[in-house]
């Protein structure tokens, strides 16, 4: 019986060791955006265009010269003649002059000369044309301008961004409907053991299904590799090596599952060690379960031996495979679903309410900071542009600047 010479270190430091022996071979392919949700950019992506490039309206109401509303009131109204209607999707070919508005709707495009737009609840109408305005606007008021989403030339989306739904949105918007992404890299998993059968077999007494390789697959997928099915090697040197060569040699990242025995430990060190150089970087995780697993890049290539028994090879995968995938896609490690953080600036609320503010994840000195993403409801980038969400309480005035916060992280 061999020896065990394991020399125990954290998840975090192993893969430390590994990434400098690894240099991921990306390859790259061209996609309609809309084929690429959950695919990772190759490259960025700045805006060819500026959004709006239009002067568009918020509300339904009346398009106006702000400057004609000053000093309106319920009791001391601004009279405003209407010279027309602009629907969503028309080219406003009115140009307004003093003392004139024009009725428009949510999304229409403003008339020349107007700046402001005066919401329906704040008009009434006297007759065919005469507009009472009860309440005055500034200029800008209720008006999305031309450029305010995103400008000609500004950064999308960064290189190694995995692509959700709004990013699609936003990609269209600007008429970006070619990008290029990486392929997904091809990740090899071998079982390894006599007892084991395929998941479609009936096992016979002393055998068992293979659950790991299933189901490492699933998580391989998740993470956005593409999973190869190595199938079952026998416990003995030459069927293994022999399984082990083949597959090292389609895949980009090879995961062998083996028994807990310290015979079935010593073949897969042994067959790992045959791959190429370096070899063998790391024997053994400061984790429970997970303890016996091996961490080697051969011929540039990482090799994972994860333990047999499917609890512990799941724990450790999920901690050591998935990040080795987002590397090998050019990725940031992923936040958690939800992270605690401290809010940068006010947020403004309305007792009986529940307000979603976008907020923008920054680290600092080892902690997070949520820093609000103040915009209008309908411009996209908005949400491109933010990492995740703060949910403001439906009885609440607002949140202060200093205040612990829970935002919630985009899956991604």
């Amino acid at each position: 019986m061999s020896a065990e010479f394991f020399n125990v270190a954290t998840v975090q430091a192993s893969l430390e060791k590994l990434y400098p022996h690894w240099s991921p071979n990306r390859q790259t392919v061209t996609l309609d955006p809309r084929s690429a949700l959950g695919r990772v950019l190759a490259e960025p992506i700045d805006s060819p265009e500026r959004l709006p490039y239009f002067p568009r309206s918020t509300m339904d109401g009346y398009a106006v010269r702000a400057a004609d509303t000053f000093g309106a009131t319920q009791s001391l109204p601004a009279y405003l003649t209407c010279i027309g209607s602009i629907q969503m999707g028309q080219t406003a070919d009115v140009v307004l002059q003093s003392g004139q508005c024009v009725e428009i709707f949510t999304g229409a495009m403003l008339p020349p000369h107007a700046d402001a737009v005066v919401m329906i609840e704040r008009t009434q109408k006297l007759g065919e044309a005469e507009i009472e305005i009860l309440a005055p606007v500034a200029p800008g008021e209720n008006v999305v301008q031309v450029g305010e989403d995103i400008e000609t030339g500004e950064l999308i989306l960064p290189a190694g961004h995995h692509l959700c739904p709004e990013d699609i949105g936003g990609l269209v918007a600007v008429g970006v409907l070619a990008i290029k992404v990486i392929e997904p890299p091809r990740i090899g998993i071998l079982s390894c053991g006599d007892e084991l059968v395929p998941p479609d077999s009936n096992p016979a007494p002393g055998q068992i299904r293979d659950i790991n390789a299933p189901m490492l697959a699933t998580l391989v997928e998740a993470a956005g590799g593409h999973p190869v099915m190595l199938g079952i090697a026998k416990d003995d040197a030459a069927d293994y090596h022999a399984r082990a060569h083949a597959g090292f040699a389609e895949v980009d990242i090879l995961l062998m599952t083996a028994g807990s025995s310290v015979s079935s430990r010593d073949l897969t060190r042994e067959v790992i060690a045959s791959l190429g150089q370096p070899g063998i970087l790391q024997h053994g995780l400061a984790v429970k379960p997970g303890k016996p697993t091996i961490l080697a890049v051969c011929d540039g290539k990482p090799v994972i031996g994860l333990p047999g028994n499917p609890v512990s090879a799941l724990l450790v995968a999920r901690q050591l495979v998935v990040p080795l995938i987002r590397y090998g896609l050019g990725q940031k490690s992923p936040r958690p679903m939800s992270v605690h953080a401290t809010l940068t600036h006010n947020i403004a609320s309305v007792t009986g309410r529940e307000d979603t503010i976008p907020v923008r994840l920054i680290e600092r000195d080892g902690s997070w900071q949520a820093e609000p993403l103040f915009g209008k409801s309908n411009l996209i980038f908005t949400l491109v542009r933010a990492d995740g969400v703060v949910h403001i309480p439906l009885n609440s005035n607002g949140i202060k600047a200093g205040t612990p916060v829970e935002v919630m992280v985009w899956d991604g």
